[in-house]
């Protein structure tokens, strides 16, 4: 079962690859749905495609944007631009640039996004005749219907979500940036209203009102409370909502994790397990990317997956956890009313450039000081380390007490150490 993994620009897809990912997917800004992510020049997609393949990986470019007349022509010249560079794949969400693909490069394999909906098997099939490769399912499916759709679609290459963000929206297909901001989801410009704050205003809480069928009306028995949202022709069904000075989030998900799932995903013959995130942070990537491969290696191996891979997921930022809609479609612990906030228990400081004469050359993102306690990870686990009181420097080894963000700076170890390691601080 393939680990794919979310890439933003090069840095990342290199990250990606050392901590165990089989395939990355890394888009253009133009017509992948990640037009903010950093996203790739030619250059750069050339090197990226070169550097996946000489490892045995695969890279796969999103072209899921849905078209309109203004993108055709662009849409065009980069398929033929994609063929070239030899990319793997193109993950694709609407019929018409599925046609364009296969008009261009006839050879290139196709995915269809998961914005595409797929959530039966009879659209899976109408795919497959198409000629797609492989069907990323919708993220609103359960686990049930997932392994109905694998048993009665064997030939086809099936690969589901298993972290990330997710979206109060039908598999991402949304207006509500469209409507409030100008900006189209669907054209890879969310501005994500969904997790912006709302508050209640100008509401009589001396005279509260009640829906009945003879219109709005004061309760009959006991006053509204504060923040219960009543629709007009369903009065008995009050949707709570509790505001503090914050506001409230009700449009706001949770963050998807199916680490817990995986050895059932495993075994529901799925091809491919994709982590959301190509805004994210390169450590975000790594740490994400490594948790879910050296499970799955565990699971593949007879093994229970070690819960320190559980953990792990819970070091890297990230909302409140769910399982979504595994279990039932109508899930209903997927949102989070209280806020939208990050858990950041660690901090991403930088990643280690260099190593010489017992330093450790950082690249830093984040402010640092020597009380710190200090977590660096690698690709390989057994190389990780835990420091206190560590000695920290200027870039040319001049002991200081603390960093600033937007810097190099040495951190004194007294070995060498491998390379692509990550540094994080606990908060």
């Amino acid at each position: 079962m393939e680990v794919l993994s979310p890439a933003g620009n090069l840095e990342k897809i290199k990250y990606a690859i050392m901590y165990g990912a089989d395939a990355v997917y890394a888009g253009s800004q133009a017509f992948s749905l990640r037009a903010k992510a950093d996203n790739f020049e030619h250059e750069d997609l050339l090197e990226a495609v070169r550097f996946c393949h000489e490892r045995g990986k695969k890279i796969y470019v999103p072209l899921n944007i849905y078209a309109h007349n203004r993108h055709i022509d662009g849409i065009k010249e980069y398929i033929k631009l994609l063929a070239e560079a030899n990319v793997d794949a193109v993950i694709v969400s609407d019929l018409g640039v599925f046609d364009l693909v296969q008009s261009i490069s006839p050879d290139m394999p196709i995915h269809v996004s998961t914005q595409a909906n797929v959530t039966s098997y009879q659209s899976v099939r109408a795919f497959e005749r198409l000629g797609a490769k492989r069907i990323i399912l919708a993220r609103e499916l359960t686990f049930d219907e997932i392994k109905e759709i694998r048993s009665k679609c064997p030939d086809i290459e099936l690969e589901i979500f298993i972290h990330g963000a997710m979206c109060i929206a039908y598999s991402g297909r949304c207006l509500l940036s469209a409507y409030l901001n100008n900006r189209s989801a669907n054209l890879g410009e969310c501005t994500q209203p969904c997790r912006w704050r709302f508050q209640m205003r100008n509401l009589d809480f001396s005279l509260p009102l009640y829906p009945s069928q003879e219109g709005w009306l004061p309760p009959p028995r006991s006053p509204l409370k504060r923040g219960e949202l009543f629709e007009e022709k369903r009065p008995g069904q009050p949707f709570p909502i509790e505001e503090d000075d914050h506001g409230f989030y009700f449009m706001n998900s949770k963050d998807l994790c199916l680490w817990n799932r995986l050895k059932e995903v495993y075994e529901a013959g799925i091809d491919g397990i994709k982590i959301e995130g190509r805004m994210k942070s390169l450590y975000y990537v790594a740490a994400v990317t490594r948790a879910y491969k050296q499970s799955l290696i565990q699971i593949e191996q007879g093994l229970v997956a070690d819960e320190f891979y559980r953990e792990e997921l819970d070091k890297i930022s990230h909302r409140i956890y769910t399982e979504g809609f595994f279990d039932t479609f109508c899930s209903e612990d997927t949102q989070n009313y209280e806020t939208s906030t990050y858990i950041r228990d660690w901090q991403f400081v930088g990643n280690i450039i260099g190593s010489k004469d017992g330093y450790a050359f950082v690249k830093s993102y984040h402010k640092i000081r020597n009380t710190d306690e200090i977590e660096i990870i690698f690709p390989d686990r057994k190389s990780d380390m835990r420091i206190t009181n560590v000695t920290i420097c200027d870039e040319d080894r001049n002991e200081i007490e603390f960093t600033k963000p937007n810097s190099v700076f040495c951190l004194k170890l007294g070995c060498e150490v491998p390379e692509y390691g990550i540094v994080r601080i606990r908060n």
